[in-house]
């Protein structure tokens, strides 16, 4: 490869981290061709950038990026294929769902928000994560529920007063 070539994939690189803000690194090393093409479908149907690259292109890229992490420039060992996402947790649960189909792809390390995640063990963890638009959704709800609450009570309330008027109307 010419040094042009690697220049131009160290930006794209680059350019991907920058804008997705999320992504994974993975070994999906000795899977068939079938098994690969099976994940670029999937990646392709849920929104997911599937790249694959050499270690060093990717550390070149992580540190032009200004990802300055050096447990995931430690887990670039062997084969490595990076997934950008814009949700966090999309490729997690993707990797998941592959898993039940065999033991690959395996994650190696997880760029989230600024947050680092190391080893496959970490997966979990990941598929757990809520995206913006989920933690979003969960905030309006909790603030709408009091609202909610105070409105039915004002009209469960106001029903039993207006009663409670008439009985002693009629009374007295």
């Amino acid at each position: 490869m010419r040094k042009e070539e690697k220049q131009e994939i160290v930006q794209a690189l680059t350019d991907q981290i920058k804008s997705y803000g999320n992504f994974y690194i993975t070994d999906t090393a000795d899977l068939t061709v079938a098994k690969v093409n099976n994940i670029r479908r999937k990646c392709f149907e849920r929104g997911i950038k599937i790249q694959v690259a050499k270690n060093s292109l990717i550390v070149k890229a992580l540190e032009a990026a200004g990802v300055d992490s050096e447990e995931l420039k430690g887990v670039l060992k062997g084969a490595s294929t990076i997934l950008f996402s814009e949700t966090g947790n999309a490729p997690a649960k993707l990797i998941k769902e592959l898993r039940k189909e065999g033991d690959k792809p395996i994650l190696k390390g997880a760029y989230i928000d600024a947050s680092v995640f190391v080893g496959d063990a970490q997966l979990d963890s990941l598929v757990a994560l809520k995206s913006k638009e989920e933690l979003i959704g969960d905030i309006i709800g909790l603030l709408q529920s009091p609202a909610k609450n105070v409105v039915s009570a004002l009209k469960s309330g106001g029903s039993t007063i207006a009663g409670l008027v008439k009985t002693l109307q009629e009374r007295g």
